[in-house]
């Protein structure tokens, strides 16, 4: 991974181009729109493998590369348009996990700006954290969606650091409303809830960026099954655990044999879309379930991520110095006009996975 990170020290990469190399989603004199530029969602990924190394190397050089990204992050809190419900993806895994690993006080007070900014979009009326900004056409003001049950990490380090309980009040009443209006009885999950944001009732689910109405997103399903361990390992709540297994169970029921993950569970057998990003995902989330359940449960969860994790390994990685990026076919989005690319948060999300294998890696959500 050295190569690759001195290569691409001063960008924010998000994907791969032709050629095997990195773009720079920082770069702002490309023509990205207000979120795709220094915005972008995805922006804090590429520190946290940098910090991920780190952890595991002690190597300076890798907290000197998630800095770089990490301090231009915080000219976003400037442009501020730009900012969603993803702030936690963005400062989790860069600024927070600078401080955590380092005690960076400059690095602190990103995270916390980042956490109040998050805070600032719940709706107390519905119990839940507004997702993205007004998008037009869409009148997104009650809109929710599962993905920010990772995001939510945030809230959750910002009152552990503080003792200021309202971050995790707020995450909590999140969480509690994703359970009950995301998760179907099956264990397949809404991408998107609208609510009424006058009165918090729930309007309808939307399919978001699988195949459609009641379909089952795969990465949705991980960030589910992530997402409400990710809550449990934070307040000790048995509902999470009991939520994320029966995500897990479902997920499990669903694998393929060859463990190649699809777009959706639910998607036409053609055309044959996978995404290996949401594979990575629902391994990390199947791994984490399997670190606080009985032993004799253990076993299935280890081998289900195991299983998602060699076929990632042996058919869909590029282990070669020609492709800055290691795990192939990725999909954003089922309806989306490209498929099977890289992602810089699939990266993420396998390392992050083989670290849990090992037993070595720190837990940085």
């Amino acid at each position: 991974m050295e190569w690759s990170s001195e290569k691409n020290k001063d960008k924010i990469p998000y994907t791969t181009n032709e050629s095997g190399d990195y773009d720079d989603r920082s770069d702002r004199t490309k023509e990205w729109s207000l979120d795709d530029g220094l915005n972008w969602w995805t922006n804090g990924f590429w520190g946290g493998i940098m910090w991920l190394l780190y952890q595991d190397t002690k190597d300076g050089r890798y907290a000197e590369i998630a800095r770089i990204s990490e301090y231009r992050l915080e000219k976003c809190f400037d442009d501020f348009y730009g900012l969603h419900h993803d702030v936690g993806f963005m400062f989790q895994l860069s600024a927070a996990a600078d401080y955590r690993l380092t005690g960076n006080q400059r690095s602190r007070k990103t995270g916390m700006h980042a956490a109040n900014l998050l805070a600032g979009r719940f709706n107390p009326a519905g119990n839940f954290i507004r997702a993205w900004n007004d998008i037009p056409g869409d009148d997104t003001k009650g809109w929710a969606i599962i993905d920010c049950m990772m995001n939510i990490s945030q809230l959750y380090w910002a009152s552990e650091e503080t003792g200021d309980p309202r971050f995790r009040h707020i995450a909590v009443a999140h969480a509690d409303t994703a359970m009950k209006n995301f998760v179907r009885p099956d264990g397949s999950v809404n991408h998107i809830v609208e609510f009424d944001p006058e009165t918090g009732e729930m309007v309808r689910s939307l399919g978001g960026q699988g195949y459609g109405e009641g379909s089952s997103w795969t990465r949705g399903q991980g960030w589910a099954v992530y997402g409400f361990m990710i809550s449990y390992l934070h307040t000790g709540k048995q509902e999470y655990l009991d939520t994320a297994k029966k995500v897990a169970h479902y997920c499990m029921a669903n694998l393929p044999e060859d463990g190649i993950i699809p777009v959706d569970f639910r998607q036409p057998e053609e055309p044959a879309y996978e995404d290996s990003c949401g594979a990575c995902v629902i391994a990390c989330g199947l791994l984490e379930i399997a670190k606080h359940v009985p032993e004799q449960e253990k076993t299935m969860y280890v081998k289900a991520a195991v299983k998602i994790l060699k076929a990632i390994d042996e058919k869909r990685a590029d282990w070669s110095e020609k492709c800055d990026a290691i795990v192939q076919n990725c999909t954003g989005a089922y309806h989306s006009p490209e498929h099977h690319f890289t992602m810089n948060y699939a990266d993420y999300f396998f390392i992050e996975a083989i670290y849990k294998l090992k037993g070595t890696g720190i837990f940085l959500w």
